[in-house]
């Protein structure tokens, strides 16, 4: 028996959904109709796949198996497209990129332009995905490119099969509010600030384990009040004097200034790194638009 690579991509497509109706969405299906696809698959298998659910679809572990080979899989299928049509001459018309929220804001406006400026032959896409997320779909093909970043305390993802290069350090740095007795500080340790409440991610969220591995580490609490996981947010509350947060100083940089001070956190030599993945052998044009986003990235930090 062979698999069936429509019902693969199927399959793959409710793996990364995370539901039958959102893939089907996607895919251009009704609900029923991919779900009877996923059936057959299955029965193909012998094996259950997907445990369908009220709050979604979630692998078991066959899928998990599966997952990890089906996305290889059509990842190879789409290259050997490309390389056909590279060989008949036609010029590659798309290419997608993934970022987190932040990057959308700091990285990727000037990279799209510049790139659009040097190849506009090329239709640019791009979809939000916030880390850890993203590996999968540029390992299946439906994404050429991941930006994506890592913080102090979270585990990077394993790149199997993938390229990853680093693109940037981007420091965290202390933000309190423009009238906070510690503002006009070149340094804070984070026991200057016990007591104080902290505008952070909610638990589980990157940066909000990263504040609490740097706290641990001095022996306080930072006591989170106000969660977010939107750094522009964290900086409107920070102006209105509702407490203090550690912000990249990539944000701070694209963010209209005054209303908060920053600070060097003492003891700690906190970043996030930012790093964009790909496959290992990309098609054209996914080299060219790493090297734009290398020359957006040497300038972000000024």
């Amino acid at each position: 028996m062979t698999l069936d690579a429509n019902r693969l991509r199927v399959f793959v497509e409710v793996a990364h959904a995370g539901s039958i109706s959102a893939a089907a969405t996607r895919l251009g299906f009704t609900p029923p109709a991919l779900s009877q696809q996923l059936t057959k698959l299955e029965r193909e298998l012998g094996c259950t796949l997907v445990e369908r659910g009220r709050s979604g679809a979630r692998l078991t572990e066959a899928g998990r198996i599966l997952l990890q080979h089906g996305e290889r899989a059509l990842g190879e299928l789409r290259d050997a497209e490309a390389a056909v049509r590279a060989a008949a001459g036609r010029q590659p018309r798309r290419l997608s990129l993934g970022a987190f929220a932040s990057a959308g804001k700091t990285l990727v406006p000037a990279a799209l332009v510049a790139f659009g400026r040097a190849h506009p032959h090329v239709r640019l896409a791009l979809s939000d995905v916030e880390p850890p997320e993203g590996y999968g779909l540029v390992v299946a093909g439906d994404l050429d490119l991941l930006i994506t970043h890592h913080y102090p305390g979270a585990v990077l993802p394993a790149a199997t099969g993938l390229h990853r290069e680093r693109l940037l350090v981007d420091p965290l740095l202390l933000v309190v509010p423009e009238r906070h007795p510690a503002a006009g500080r070149a340094d804070l340790r984070l026991a200057d600030l016990e007591g104080e409440e902290w505008i952070c991610g909610a638990p589980g969220i990157s940066n909000r384990a990263t504040l609490e591995e740097a706290a641990a580490a001095e022996g306080v609490t930072a006591e989170v009040v106000y969660e977010t996981r939107d750094y522009e947010v964290v900086l409107a509350l920070i102006r209105a004097g509702l407490g203090v947060g550690l912000v990249p100083r990539t944000i701070l940089r694209a963010s209209v200034s005054g209303g908060w001070r920053t600070a060097r956190l003492r003891g700690h030599d906190l970043a996030r790194t930012i790093y964009v993945v790909h496959r290992i052998r990309p098609r054209d044009p996914v080299p060219a638009m790493v090297a734009t986003l290398r020359a957006t990235a040497r300038g972000a930090l000024g």
